[in-house]
């Protein structure tokens, strides 16, 4: 008869250090599959279409591609993250590195866009339980350490897989006769995936929890999804899913237009631009996600939120109004836009794993996260239409669409001020 232990040990520190480390490499590679199709998608769909092949029909595809990327991870953030509370967040981690790592890599042997469609989709349900999984593992194994630098670090490992793609782009430019080497690439992380389900240590409280359970002490919780719309928890979940899918829609669907812009109209005279674009902005987002994270400490939850939604909506604003590519100012404005936009990421790291009990943690987390991503396939969406309707024109789609973020500063006094306790 199995006797359950009712009690776990803390990890060590080369425990806490090796899931640190694995959750920081699984972001990071989830961010190389974030950043891919922005810099390839207009060159694997020249490829693909051939002769049919136009700029406005590129940019059509690219909001495809990506509403794809984001109902998938919508959809896998919240299969996986439950996932997650059922059999331990590592393992649920693990298998989350292997499906974006492999399907990823399947994108090379495409030979349609609709091939290339389906893979992003398949994609984006990896890419979508690596969050929550991560965030609540580390979070849980580095109960005394510093959210603030610890999430900080988290998040800022998103945007330097995207930092690390565009400075690859940029020493290999990725053109319709060469991209099919990125996607090949973007399957290596399948190693790590395979490391993390055999050997990382697994959340200390997610052990305990599952302990009291199987002893008795604690009753079997209803399935994470039933818990999160209880009486008790909907408004919260209501709240996050709210403060997450703002900056959520905002990204992708005006930020990201920058990097097709910028194709559009350096690319001509200068094959790496698309890709230098996305390293500045790559840079700015590094040090934006670790950032945000440390607001939260000196302002407050809330009002480091007010505060991001405003300079998100400002800077996005004139990134599409007061330059444009090949000028000057374009760089620097697109890195002080991937500086302020991402500041709501590292808030996001340390905001929502605080907001849910344990054993609802991942779920909640992820539901939260991807959530908006339902939203944002349907923004991207709405941005490929507005872009065709607009005759191409990205500085007036991406414009428009900056004022997305504003919708922060009244969503964010419907989310809880304090968190909640377990």
């Amino acid at each position: 008869m199995h006797t359950p232990i009712t009690s776990v040990a803390p990890l060590g520190p080369r425990g806490r250090v090796a899931v640190l480390a694995a959750a920081f490499l699984g972001l990071l590679f989830d961010g190389v599959e974030l950043g891919l199709m922005p810099v390839a998608s207009l060159s694997v769909s020249e490829s693909l279409l051939g002769a049919a092949y136009t700029k406005t029909l590129g940019g059509e595809w690219f909001a495809w591609f990506t509403a794809a990327l984001m109902l998938g991870a919508a959809i896998g953030g919240v299969a996986l993250g439950t996932l997650g509370d059922r059999i331990g967040r590592s393992r649920a981690m693990g298998v989350s590195i292997l499906f974006y790592s492999v399907c990823a890599a399947l994108g090379s042997l495409v030979t349609t866009q609709e091939q290339m469609l389906v893979l992003r989709f398949l994609v984006g349900l990896g890419v979508g339980g690596m969050w929550p999984n991560g965030i609540a593992l580390v979070a849980e194994s580095w109960p005394t350490a510093s959210k603030a630098t610890v999430s900080g670090v988290m998040a800022a490992g998103l945007n330097t897989g995207i930092l690390l793609l565009a400075q690859m782009g940029r020493i290999w430019p990725i053109t319709p006769d060469s991209w099919r080497w990125l996607f090949r690439i973007a399957g290596l992380p399948a190693l790590l995936g395979v490391v993390v389900l055999v050997a990382l240590p697994e959340s200390p409280q997610w052990l305990a929890a599952r302990s009291r359970r199987l002893s008795g002490e604690t009753a079997t919780p209803r399935k994470p999804l039933s818990t999160l719309f209880s009486p008790s928890l909907i408004g919260i979940t209501l709240a996050a899913i709210l403060v997450s899918g703002i900056p959520m829609v905002g990204a992708w669907s005006a930020s990201k237009w920058m990097v097709p812009w910028a194709d559009k109209v350096g690319g001509g005279t200068h094959a790496a631009y698309k890709a230098i674009t996305q390293g500045w902005w790559a840079a700015g987002s590094v040090l934006g996600s670790f950032v945000g994270a440390q607001l939260v400490g000196w302002l407050g939850r809330r009002r480091s939120y007010l505060v991001i939604s405003a300079g998100a909506a400002a800077a996005t604003f004139a990134m599409f109004t007061l330059t444009a590519p090949l000028e000057p100012s374009f760089l620097p404005t697109v890195f002080v836009q991937g500086f302020v936009s991402t500041l709501f990421f590292g808030w996001l790291a340390v905001y929502l794993p605080e907001l849910f009990p344990v054993d609802v943690r991942a779920t909640g987390a992820g539901l939260a996260y991807n959530a908006g991503r339902f939203l944002t396939a349907v923004g991207v969406l709405a941005s490929g239409w507005l872009f065709a309707a607009l005759g191409g024109d990205y500085a007036r789609v991406g414009s428009i669409l900056s004022l997305v973020y504003a919708l922060g500063l009244v969503a964010i006094w419907l989310a809880p001020d304090r968190p909640s306790s377990d």
